[in-house]
């Protein structure tokens, strides 16, 4: 890291785990989100896709205390991409599976592997494509974990589920096995891994709502030093 980046992430705000009752209490990744917004203090706020804020607190609360600032310039990107589109819970889970799958822990790699060929079979339907498509980041992916690939595909057989349902009950399930796989891979950059996933998803959702570079906005100082700074006791 340079001199330069070094004292960029000194000014940023010090995020926390985990929820905070108001602003003199702390700030989590989304909390931010939501006051740069322009809405009530909450790490539900409704500026951004419900998948990609709870992939935010995950990451948010799994990364060191050490690397958490790093998270920060972020922040402006998440305000205001959403969608109603289930194609983007399909997208968002599969890109977590993807990418926690070659390096998570044997006993979650059944189910990331069952999550990846479950999405890939969702974006069939959703897509229209022909059964049984793989992107090539999902064949990678598997291929890393042969024997599991295997198991999941005889798991998978015959198995249907509906959108609604996935997008419900699988799709957020699936991202928090595959936020946690990451935070417990045996691996030296598990903070790197877990801010590259976040960030690979926002621009993932940016190019699907057709947003510009030039609409991200900036973390400026000023922003936010009177959230995150209690006030002065007298």
């Amino acid at each position: 890291m340079t001199g330069t980046q070094a004292g960029t992430f000194d000014i940023l705000p010090m995020l926390g785990r985990g929820k905070h009752r108001n602003p003199r209490k702390g700030a989590c990744f989304m909390e931010l989100a939501s006051f740069l917004a322009g809405e009530r203090w909450s790490d539900h706020p409704q500026c951004t896709h419900p998948l990609i804020a709870m992939l935010a607190r995950a990451v948010n609360d799994l990364t060191s205390d050490k690397a958490r600032p790093q998270l920060a310039p972020l922040i402006p990107s998440v305000i205001g991409l959403t969608s109603d589109d289930p194609r983007w819970d399909v997208r968002i889970a599969l890109r977590a599976a993807q990418t926690a799958l070659p390096v998570a822990p044997a006993d979650r790699q059944q189910t990331l592997a069952v999550a990846i060929l479950g999405s890939e079979r969702m974006l069939d339907v959703l897509d229209d494509r022909p059964a049984g498509t793989l992107s090539p980041e999902s064949r990678d992916a598997l291929a890393a974990v042969p024997k599991t690939a295997a198991w999941a595909e005889r798991f998978c057989a015959g198995t249907n589920v509906r959108p609604k349902r996935f997008v419900r009950d699988a799709a957020p399930s699936v991202v928090s096995t595959a936020v946690q796989g990451i935070s417990e891979a045996f691996v030296p950059d598990v903070d790197a891994r877990l801010r590259d996933l976040l960030l690979a998803t926002v621009e993932d959702a940016r190019r699907w709502a057709g947003r510009t570079e030039d609409e991200v906005g900036y973390l400026a100082p000023e922003a936010w030093q009177p959230v995150v700074k209690p006030a002065a006791t007298v």
